[in-house]
């Protein structure tokens, strides 16, 4: 089947892209899910494309599922991009991973124990800064470190 066919059937592996599609710490997951569902037009690949588009952290995926419906014929709306945190809490577990580090701690061990800690969060942040994640998170810590040692 090439890109531009669509299949009015339930993919054999319906189960298996369903679960992928919700994987939260793996927004390239959802991605190639999304991709895949695309491909499909029934209610139930609809409904999770629909739920992507309209509740996922990394507006990538948003974006993909809005153009795989939109080539499905179905009548939506690109949702805007979410500002501020894209995790509850998120400001305050990026400062939390900080304080959990010795004093003198460096960028990569930072990057080390927030990505063992929460990788739901950093992935999520990862898929939405796209190439320029590595800055702005190294730009982030070393933010907080101001902020923490203001107190």
């Amino acid at each position: 089947m090439d890109n531009h066919e669509v299949n009015n059937e339930l993919p054999e592996n319906y189960a298996e892209l369903k679960k992928s599609a919700n994987r939260t710490a793996n927004w390239r997951e959802r991605l190639s899910a999304v991709e895949e569902l695309g491909k499909w037009n029934t209610t139930q690949t609809i409904d999770i494309l629909k739920n992507r588009m309209l509740n996922d952290t990394v507006y990538q995926v948003q974006e993909a599922a809005y153009h795989k419906l939109k080539a499905l014929g179905v009548d939506v709306q690109l949702p805007p991009r979410k500002k501020g945190d894209l995790l509850k809490d998120a400001s305050k577990t990026f400062l939390r991973v900080r304080k959990s580090l010795p004093y003198g701690h460096t960028f990569e061990e930072y990057k080390e124990k927030l990505q063992k800690m929460r990788s739901d969060l950093y992935d999520t942040y990862e898929g939405d800064k796209g190439e320029e994640f590595e800055q702005w998170l190294e730009s982030k810590w070393a933010s907080l470190a101001r902020e923490w040692e203001k107190k």
